[in-house]
């Protein structure tokens, strides 16, 4: 019982400490930008300020709910159905909002709203709720691959021609993870990447130059650092002069409009200039208690839904982390993913604290043995 009160803890305590944190480095990263362009340092802030409320009491109120209720087959399909009209909605000229040539965002007055962050909550808990009912057929092609199959790739397709290259990867790697758990045939897998990585290369061809530029500038970042080497030099610049302990809070340099998106993709780079290598690391630390403890969780859920569940949604904030923090520090090629919980983006952490809710409540309703 200690046990799962320290999980509950560590999984409501961590994010908000992370969500603070986040808001203190859009604050750095961004105010003197945002006194350029808004006439107000604090504007991007106040913006994400209001999504951290609200995503703070969705996350309450979700965990106080059973999750069980997700589990629900009309529940579950019907948020799938509604992440297909709006991804398509997006790519509606007139409906969806174009920013930097990219149609990702339906704009609901004042607020901007990405479908593909809500699609990927959409997607695990359909993913939970049919791997777990098929669970005796499984290992039947036709019943443990190919629906699932069906049911995510339309969603990887429209998300793909927004175009987001990074967010259909995310999907793809949702479905292999979740698919293994569950016990679908290796073979089946092993086919399935094989054909992925044969369906990327027309994708890779599809401006095949611009994406060969990028490859290019993963391999040797400082052979073109005025082109498209010029992010992950930034980022580098970024965490060499920040050291062990960083120089400070806003006392950073390269957010002075040399790193690119600085509040948004790269913001753990102004972490690791104004708070070193130790700040960095503590980042990476509250992201491992999160996914141990959710981990946990899904090992004690009282069910198999709730163990995909769980399972899913810490594979989502783990492979958002990991690819993030892989492109900032130059081990991955530039992708566009933001940091869980940190990075500016209010649809991205209101998810995500739901999610850390959902989990909290799967945690407090299980019955703490662990499943088999």
């Amino acid at each position: 019982m200690n046990n799962k009160r320290i999980i509950h803890n560590v999984l409501i305590f961590v994010p908000i400490v992370l969500v603070g944190i986040g808001m203190i480095m859009i604050w750095s990263a961004s105010c003197i930008c945002a006194a350029q362009k808004f006439g107000d340092s604090a504007y991007f802030l106040k913006k994400q300020a209001l999504f951290a409320v609200f995503g703070i009491v969705s996350m309450f109120f979700v965990m106080n709910k059973s999750y069980r209720y997700l589990g629900n087959k009309k529940i579950a399909y019907l948020l799938w159905l509604i992440s297909l009209v709006l991804l398509a909605a997006v790519l509606i000229p007139g409906i969806g909002t174009r920013v930097g040539g990219a149609s990702r965002w339906l704009r609901l007055g004042p607020v901007s709203f990405q479908p593909s962050e809500f699609a990927k909550l959409a997607v695990i808990i359909l993913l939970s709720y049919s791997l777990a009912k098929k669970e005796q057929k499984i290992k039947a092609f036709s019943i443990g691959l190919l629906p699932h199959l069906v049911l995510v790739l339309p969603i990887v397709g429209l998300v793909f021609l927004q175009p987001d290259f990074g967010m259909a990867t995310i999907f793809i790697i949702l479905l292999f993870a979740l698919l293994f758990v569950a016990g679908v045939p290796k073979l089946y897998l092993a086919s399935m990447v094989i054909i992925a990585a044969a369906g990327a290369v027309p994708l890779i061809l599809y401006k095949g130059a611009y994406r060969v530029q990028r490859l290019l500038a993963f391999l040797d970042p400082w052979g073109n650092y005025q082109g498209t080497g010029y992010h992950i030099v930034q980022s580098f610049l970024a965490f060499g002069s920040g050291g062990l302990w960083g120089k400070g809070l806003v006392q950073g340099t390269q957010k002075l409009f040399y790193l690119p998106e600085p509040h948004t993709d790269f913001i753990l780079a102004v972490i690791g200039e104004e708070f070193g290598f130790v700040g960095v690391m503590v980042i990476i630390i509250l992201f491992a208690a999160i996914l141990y403890c959710g981990l946990q969780v899904a090992l004690n859920a009282s069910d198999l839904f709730g163990t995909y569940l769980a399972l899913g949604i810490i594979f989502l904030i783990g492979v958002q982390a990991i690819i993030n923090m892989g492109v900032v520090m130059g081990l991955m090629p530039t992708k566009g993913t933001t940091l869980p919980f940190i990075s500016y983006g209010g649809t991205s952490l209101v998810i995500n604290l739901v999610c850390v809710g959902i989990l909290v409540g799967i945690s407090d309703q299980s019955d703490c043995r662990v499943r088999k």
